[in-house]
């Protein structure tokens, strides 16, 4: 890999992680247009490190409360009725998920799951299913002629229940063009939260699950030598500046606006790789990368 792909890949792990629309599909789709090698599962692992302390940073008056709630609920049983205890608590359900399907999928994950017509399927569906929870979300919302406005849930509604739900929904971008925070905050929605509940709980929910996944990616990496070192902490550390920018633009955003421009670019995108695989200009299967 070189310098000039890392810093382009960087820029896309960045720009990407945090909406949905799937890094992991950009950073596959970024390589296959330009006639770049696929960074591989690994290459994504390990930038998301950087996109992850991006969310530690923006986030860190909320994880600080949450982390000392939490270790002081461990002795104190009156601190676990505590709403940031609880919350502790429930990132550590909601990662169960994740961790158990990555590990037993790991194969598939690196490679069947890599192929670009699962990814353009994943970028459809999930984009309409994105779009209909969307239009749940903004009907709640506004209301109607014979209809008054519904409530909908804050974090503070949490349950153990939909804990587990937000973390299978994160399970499923285990598979390149779902995205975690489209799948997160699609479930979000349908069952009933707020778009920023929803967005901030995806946001914390991810932090134990990338962590841990770019930690073992690591680990791998430095037992087998397969990864270009300096153009992969070159592009992370680019992932964890723009990612920082793009997650202070989203959370204002996703307060007023509607998700559905990328829906839009999702199913877009989606049809214009099919018709580009069908056609023959795009390969469907990842190319060896040479690390």
């Amino acid at each position: 890999m070189s310098w000039f792909e890392s810093l382009i890949l960087g820029l896309v792990q960045g720009l990407t992680e945090f909406l949905p629309v799937s890094s992991s599909a950009h950073l596959r789709l970024t390589a296959a247009f330009s006639g770049w090698e696929d960074p591989g599962a690994a290459f994504t692992a390990i930038t998301q490190v950087g996109t992850e302390a991006a969310v530690l940073i923006y986030f860190r008056k909320d994880i600080g409360r949450i982390l000392s709630a939490w270790t002081r609920s461990l002795t104190n049983k009156e601190m676990r009725r505590d709403h940031d205890a609880r919350m502790g608590w429930l990132v550590i359900v909601g990662s169960i998920p994740i961790g158990v399907l990555g590990v037993t999928l790991k194969d598939q994950i690196e490679g069947p799951f890599r192929d670009l017509r699962i990814t353009a399927v994943m970028l459809i569906g999930m984009g309409i299913v994105l779009g209909v929870a969307d239009r749940l979300a903004a009907r709640d919302e506004g209301g109607g002629r014979h209809r008054a406005a519904k409530q909908r849930k804050q974090l503070e509604d949490l349950t153990v229940k939909d804990g587990l739900i937000y973390g299978f929904c994160q399970a499923m971008a285990l598979i390149p063009g779902v995205s975690r925070s489209g799948a997160t905050i699609s479930g979000g929605l349908f069952m009933g939260y707020r778009r920023e509940a929803a967005a901030r709980y995806s946001f914390l929910l991810a932090i134990p699950a990338v962590l841990a996944s770019g930690l073992f990616e690591l680990k791998d990496a430095a037992e087998g030598g397969h990864v270009s070192w300096g153009p992969t902490v070159f592009a992370t550390i680019v992932a964890f500046v723009t990612g920082y920018a793009v997650i202070a633009w989203f959370m204002k955003f996703i307060s007023t606006k509607s998700f559905m421009p990328f829906v839009w670019y999702r199913i877009a995108l989606g049809v214009v790789i099919i018709v580009l695989v069908t056609m023959g200009v795009l390969s469907p299967h990842a190319a060896e990368s040479a690390g």
